[in-house]
């Protein structure tokens, strides 16, 4: 169920128009420090959301990997 509803947000924000302009790891890792923080998604409703879903080795972060998973 867990990759279900993954995979619906995903859709969900790949398809908002707003989202394609910011769907970049780089546009939402503000310090540049190769992860991007609850903090720094904060900018992104959409990746609010997504973001414990996406974090699937529960640091709090998510890396390059993991949020390759919302292209």
């Amino acid at each position: 169920m867990k990759t279900l509803n993954t995979t619906l947000a995903v859709i969900i924000l790949t398809s908002s128009s707003a989202a394609y302009a910011a769907v970049d790891f780089a546009s939402f890792d503000i310090d540049s420090d190769g992860v991007i923080t609850k903090q720094e998604a904060q900018v992104n409703a959409q990746l609010v959301k997504l973001f414990d879903d996406l974090d699937t080795d529960g640091n709090g972060e998510l890396s390059k990997e993991e949020f390759a998973k919302v292209q």
